[in-house]
């Protein structure tokens, strides 16, 4: 497929160019600004920093991998635990933590650098992040529900125009269905008198993407660091799975572009990007950021594999990004419309971690994979619904370590990964298994 793919879109001109452009922003726009709508982050801010996040990437990749960076889905679970109605207070230290969850993959970038993906991988086998990912989506359906309940007929909706599109979908139809499915459902809704445009109204067209108070510089001098720690320790984690998710998707473009790009610029080149992007984007109040494989589907739907293209579309987020009056009308989304989407979207994370362990053919007739998987599973789920809903360590009574149930899911999973003798994973070996995981609609 790929040497029948355009690589130099100069040749097509300027003005094919940027309408390429128009359909990557439009492929990656209704999954990356559900992000913020879920959790109560900067709308602007998102589109601002997966414009900048997708720039970054692409220098610290000379240029040469066609990805575009939007919000992570995999990471509203880390939102949804320290700021669970959206507490604009608490947001900044959710954002530290997905801050430092970004400086992870700087340190794996490094030891794949270094030692080699086969060799780090064999840390993060798919009995380990396979349940994790599992745990994420279970641990959401429950708030998905409670925002279907405000209105379940316009959330069956969205439900029903995302399924449609899934499965009878034709060519970008089938690329963006979140985006399909969120607009049919707010236009019902509107056509019911079921949305309050007044703010839509007020909002100003042009102003400042995000506010100081949203930033995690905010936190400095002010801060309350237990839970800034706390943050920290639950959040940093879950970029075990994004790394995974990571991966298969650079594994992905290679395959529809035809090049290896795992080889060149390399993994610790394209982690490194992702990771610092995703750094960038915390510490001023937007979500992680994560390659989309929506964008990967245009890809391979206009055979047109120019970086630049995905460099245009960038561009095109960081304009829109200054327009509040734009951020309004998503913000005025129904609930039951976010309910709806995030219903499937949620399902979906933990029915990608059933792929992960499938498609990789892990043998659960081996009981140290059973124990592994058991103990993930009992861990994540139950120490997150426990009254507690961490576990705490004190460390000689001078300060207190509170462990998410994701956290120490994690490290028990990776520590006994580590231990048990029969640990036969091998990264590269089966590709689809290494692009398994991919938290998109």
């Amino acid at each position: 497929m790929g040497d029948k793919g355009i690589r130099d879109a100069r040749s097509l001109g300027v003005p094919k160019m940027l309408l390429l452009g128009v359909q990557h922003m439009f492929a990656m726009f209704g999954a990356t600004v559900l992000v913020p709508a879920l959790t109560g982050l900067s709308i602007s801010a998102t589109l601002l920093f997966a414009g900048l996040g997708t720039l970054l990437f692409h220098f610290l990749v000379k240029g040469k991998v066609p990805a575009f960076l939007g919000s992570s889905f995999a990471f509203i679970y880390g939102y949804n635990m320290i700021a669970p109605n959206k507490e604009a207070n608490l947001l900044p230290y959710a954002c530290l933590g997905v801050a430092c969850a970004g400086l992870l993959y700087v340190i794996l970038s490094a030891l794949f650098k270094y030692f080699g993906a086969r060799k780090v991988m064999r840390f993060f086998p798919p009995i380990v992040t396979g349940p994790i990912i599992i745990c994420i989506g279970m641990t959401l359906a429950n708030s998905a529900v409670n925002n279907c309940a405000a209105n379940w007929w316009i959330a069956l909706v969205a439900i029903l125009v995302v399924i449609a599109c899934n499965i009878w979908g034709k060519g970008m139809i089938k690329i963006v269905p979140i985006l399909l499915g969120a607009l049919s459902s707010y236009a019902v809704a509107a056509l019911c008198g079921l949305v309050d445009f007044s703010q839509v109204a007020q909002a100003p067209w042009i102003g400042l993407p995000f506010q100081w108070k949203d930033t995690v510089f905010s936190l400095i001098g002010n801060g309350d660091g237990t839970l800034a720690a706390k943050a920290i320790i639950a959040i940093t984690p879950i970029a075990l799975a994004t790394i995974v998710e990571h991966i298969g998707d650079i594994c992905a473009i290679s395959s529809t572009v035809g090049e290896n790009y795992i080889a060149n610029p390399g993994l610790h080149r394209t982690l490194l990007g992702d990771g610092l992007a995703t750094t960038l984007a915390a510490l001023f109040g937007a979500p992680a950021n994560t390659t989309y494989g929506e964008n990967t589907g245009v890809l391979a739907l206009t055979k047109v594999y120019d970086p630049k293209v995905i460099r245009i579309a960038a561009v095109l987020a960081v304009i829109v990004s200054f327009s509040p009056k734009f951020s309004a009308l998503v913000s005025a989304m129904p609930t039951a419309t976010i309910g709806g989407v995030s219903l499937i979207l949620y399902g979906m994370i933990s029915a990608v971690g059933v792929r992960n362990v499938v498609e990789n053919q892990v043998d659960f007739t081996k009981t140290r994979n059973v124990i592994i998987a058991a103990l993930i599973m009992s861990l994540a789920l139950g120490v997150n619904f426990s009254s507690a809903g961490a576990i705490i360590f004190s460390f000689f009574g001078l300060f207190d370590v509170h462990l998410s149930g994701l956290a120490v899911a994690a490290l028990v999973g990776i520590l006994l990964n580590a231990v048990l003798p029969g640990n036969d994973y091998e990264f590269g070996k089966n590709q689809l298994g290494d692009t398994s995981v991919n938290f998109k609609v």
